[in-house]
């Protein structure tokens, strides 16, 4: 990652502590966060180290890894597979602060940012505050995101839940900010813990990565990007493909791989368009972005967004978008501008709005497409990370 000389120019670097309970190898959007914003922050010359769960529980240590093109220090610590999640490595709750102790003894950060409240950065939250050194936190959780790998009873999991957030409110009382990717993301933390002053700071991207393309398409193609697992409701979108009038041809693509990828190829069987949807599991970036580029819509049926760095992608590469009315996916998706919204879980209206985009005169697509890229712009990476440098320096946050 490259970035242009920014306010921060010729000042002190930072040293940053980077706390996430979810970092490459994982995939899915607070990992890309976090790999993002540290490849960011060493692109503008900051001492960057990052705590993150190792990839299998014998790869622990320090080392340096290259993400994002940038190198940085990593902090692999000792963890272990979740058996009832398709990838997910955790540490172990009660040795979180050991390992904090280690990190911070030997790296004396001026700032600590953690990714969640839950292991690493409950554990380091604990002792940086011991130290004086100021925390800054970003939630990404949503109960969606967690409760279909708890393997509780739903009563149980209410009880987890309300405790689970209890504990993240008494975490979240010990940093200096907390800060999560929108507004709407915003008002439901603050509603959900009774905590107050939220920053909605967006996760970014970096425009230039993305090749926009506005001329008409040869084919009709449906495009979803993210973790196939069931708060993304892509059984919504294959029944809502399979409602479409088959004059329009339509073929759709799902990037991405999770623990309901049988269970969704199974459903493409019954719905009889196996032939018409491909599975492409996890993909290059060089891929991905080909798939931005060639689609015609990019559809996400998901109730559980925060933001959404894939529905991002997609707007800097210049497709209409049909989303869910939930959370935070009104922010990026605005009803008839950029595309259009539908009740989350109507299948019908889902490939009504479909419908609506890929038979939209050339000139109503054009209009969706060039108000994806206006809107994106706000969106832009160095806005973010101008943003976190002046969290970390305890600065005015830029207008």
């Amino acid at each position: 990652m490259t970035s242009p000389a920014t306010p921060d120019s010729g000042r002190p670097p930072l040293t940053v502590v980077i706390a996430a309970d979810t970092f490459s190898p994982h995939v899915n959007g607070a990992a890309r966060f976090a790999e993002r914003l540290a490849a960011g922050l060493v692109s503008r010359g900051h001492h960057v180290h990052v705590m993150a769960p190792s990839a299998t529980h014998h790869t622990h240590g320090t080392f340096t890894e290259v993400i994002e093109d940038e190198p940085m220090t990593m902090h692999r610590i000792a963890a272990w597979r979740y058996l009832p999640h398709d990838w997910l490595t955790f540490v172990l709750p009660w040795m979180s602060k050991h390992y904090a102790r280690k990190v911070l003894d030997v790296v004396k950060p001026d700032v600590v940012h953690i990714q969640s409240h839950i292991v690493l950065g409950r554990g380091i939250t604990r002792e940086a505050r011991k130290r004086g050194i100021p925390i800054i936190a970003t939630n990404h959780v949503m109960a969606e995101n967690v409760l279909d790998f708890t393997t509780l009873p739903p009563a149980l999991n209410r009880v987890m839940l309300k405790l689970a957030w209890a504990d993240a409110k008494r975490t979240f009382e010990m940093t200096r900010a907390v800060t999560t990717p929108t507004q709407k993301a915003a008002d439901f933390l603050e509603s959900t813990i009774d905590i107050h002053g939220v920053i909605p700071i967006s996760c970014g991207i970096d425009r230039r990565n993305y090749a926009p393309d506005l001329t008409l398409r040869d084919a009709n193609r449906v495009l979803f990007v993210g973790r196939l697992t069931t708060e993304k409701h892509i059984d919504v979108l294959l029944k809502a493909v399979a409602r479409l009038d088959p004059a329009l041809a339509v073929t759709l693509d799902l990037v991405g791989n999770g623990d309901q990828r049988k269970n969704l190829e199974d459903l493409t069987r019954e719905l009889g368009i196996a032939d018409r949807v491909t599975f492409h599991g996890h993909t290059s970036e060089t891929d991905l972005r080909a798939m931005y580029s060639r689609a015609s819509v990019f559809a996400i049926a998901s109730i559980a967004e925060l933001q959404s760095i894939a529905t991002m992608e997609a707007m800097a590469s210049g497709l209409p978008i049909v989303a869910a009315n939930a959370v935070a996916l009104p922010h990026l998706v605005h009803n008839g501008e950029n595309g259009y919204l539908f009740e989350p879980g109507n299948i019908d209206e889902l490939a009504a709005r479909l419908t609506d985009v890929l038979t939209a005169t050339p000139e109503a697509r054009l209009r969706m497409q060039q108000t994806s890229l206006e809107m994106v712009s706000v969106h832009d990476i160095n806005r973010t990370l101008d943003t976190f440098e002046a969290l970390y320096r305890d600065e005015p946050l830029p207008a």
